[in-house]
């Protein structure tokens, strides 16, 4: 399990899915393979709208990266309680000519799984899963066991 506070800002959008990338990495999927891309993209989003939309003043927002098994599980989590994301399936075209709107497109296009959940502390938390063909071979004989995930998620 990997867990990181970043500022609301658009420094730590773009620091959340560097730190993505690398933890993929540690945790044996490679820079620039199929399930790291469609991580960063997923991240940078996701923390993106945690910065743009769901920014409380003086507060953070959070990435949680986790492997349960066969997949990735990527969670931002932010505090606005006032506004949440459309649901998966809800999300609408965006305008062709408009420079927003795509975000969430690309989280459905991207993730095989997604939802938007509430917080406790206030707030929500966007959880999206990549799922890992060949996950087994990830093992490589280590002894790696699937971290566990936190609790009431």
């Amino acid at each position: 399990m990997f867990t990181q506070r970043l500022s609301a800002t658009p420094r730590g959008a773009r620091l959340a899915r560097h730190l993505a990338v690398h933890q993929l990495h540690a945790w044996g999927i490679p820079y620039g393979s199929d399930a790291s891309e469609a991580v960063a993209v997923i991240v940078a989003e996701l923390a993106a709208n945690a910065v743009t939309h769901g920014r409380v003043p003086g507060r953070d927002f959070e990435l949680g990266l986790s492997l349960p098994t066969g997949s990735i599980r990527i969670e931002v989590s932010d505090t606005r309680t006032e506004s949440s994301p459309p649901k998966p399936g809800d999300v609408p075209p965006p305008c062709p000519l408009g420079e927003h709107g795509r975000g969430l497109v690309l989280v459905e296009a991207l993730a095989d799984r997604w939802e938007v959940l509430d917080r406790d502390p206030p707030g929500k938390t966007v959880r999206a899963e990549v799922d890992l063909p060949g996950w087994r071979a990830l093992l490589g004989g280590r002894g790696w066991r699937t971290p566990v995930a936190r609790a009431g998620h």
